[in-house]
């Protein structure tokens, strides 16, 4: 073969598999990302439809400044209802905020200890969880307890269980996924324990605690702990992509909330004023985080402080798709926002 010819053929050969790998280019990313910003929070969301999002919702609070709504898309896409930003979303994983500060206040009132172990405080798991004598109530608050997560087992999306019992069922009997402490690694178990640990040691339904000693205090009244506790027209419609159905009535025992009940919560656990005294927001500062993502079929949640810019910024958005760039678009459409708020300041 001539020196030419085998040139020839690695040329054809090059060619062909950049073609092939342009296949594998995740393109929207690539377009959401390089589309030059615009002016305005309104120009950005209103681009939600492009991202692939039936509805969102997106609430500024600058401080010193009125807080500020953004909506485009539908609140349900089957009746044309223009999305609304007094609707109530449901928050999904952010809903673990509330629960560390639940433990962190049942921890300063000596009702919990961070020390004591999963065997202390729910005996009956002994043999059916390993490592009970080891896994601290800290090593859950931190997702390092090495407990299965009940989300992960095997098509739990498709068939979701109705009632925490079942949940937990899940994970009984299953082998540790690593030694407490030995790493960091999110598990919705470890917090659904930590709900049930509410309820046992206030005597009292883990939500109607968060209410009384969370959420009175802050005046916070559009914040619910279930889907069944709220007027189901006050919900933001849930989709799915490759599935029709509204997905709202689903109860996926997570709390649900206004944009601006949730950016008033995350401002005031990054102001303080969610705590006693600052011994309490110390215990707070040692446990968990001050801000939160969630996810869920049918919604997604993004709800920061940024302290540079002294803002929060909440964005619900109603449409899931976990197989696709669904969450990675979200979180585009989010990173412009506070781009544009930033370039504002």
């Amino acid at each position: 073969m001539t020196k030419a010819k085998s040139k020839r053929i690695l040329q054809i050969i090059l060619f062909v598999g950049t073609i092939s790998s342009l296949y594998f280019v995740p393109w929207p990313i690539l377009k959401a990302w390089l589309t030059p910003l615009p002016k305005t929070v309104q120009e950005q969301v209103d681009k939600g439809s492009v991202y692939g999002f039936d509805g969102i919702i997106v609430y500024v609070d600058k401080k010193d400044n009125t807080p500020e709504f953004f909506t485009s898309g539908y609140k349900n896409r089957e009746n044309k209802v223009p999305a609304d930003p007094k609707s109530l979303f449901k928050i999904a994983s952010v809903s673990k905020l509330y629960t560390a500060l639940a433990i962190t206040k049942l921890v300063y009132t000596k009702q919990l200890s961070l020390d004591k172990t999963l065997a202390d405080y729910f005996p009956e798991l002994v043999g059916r969880i390993e490592n009970t004598d080891k896994i601290t109530l800290r090593m859950m608050v931190q997702h390092r307890s090495g407990i299965p997560n009940y989300t992960d087992t095997k098509n739990y999306w498709v068939h979701p269980k109705q009632n925490d019992k079942e949940r937990l069922e899940l994970v009984l009997d299953e082998p540790a996924n690593f030694e407490p402490n030995e790493k960091f690694q999110y598990s919705n178990t470890n917090y659904l324990l930590l709900s049930e640990l509410i309820e046992r040691v206030s005597g009292v339904p883990r939500f109607a605690y968060i209410k009384e000693n969370i959420l009175a205090p802050l005046h916070l009244n559009n914040t619910y702990g279930s889907i069944l506790e709220v007027n189901a027209d006050d919900v933001m419609s849930g989709y799915y992509v490759g599935y029709e159905n509204d997905l709202k009535m689903d109860d996926n025992g997570v709390m649900l909330a206004t944009a601006e009940d949730l950016g008033t919560f995350i401002r005031a656990l990054n102001n303080g004023s969610a705590f006693k005294n600052k011994q309490e927001e110390e215990i707070y500062s040692s446990l968990y985080e001050f801000e939160h993502t969630g996810l869920i079929p049918g919604y997604q949640t993004i709800a920061k402080y940024h302290k540079d810019i002294d803002a929060v910024i909440i964005q619900f958005t109603n449409t899931v798709d976990f197989d696709g760039y669904n969450w990675s678009l979200s979180e585009i459409m989010y990173n412009r926002i506070v781009k544009i708020v930033s370039k504002k300041n």
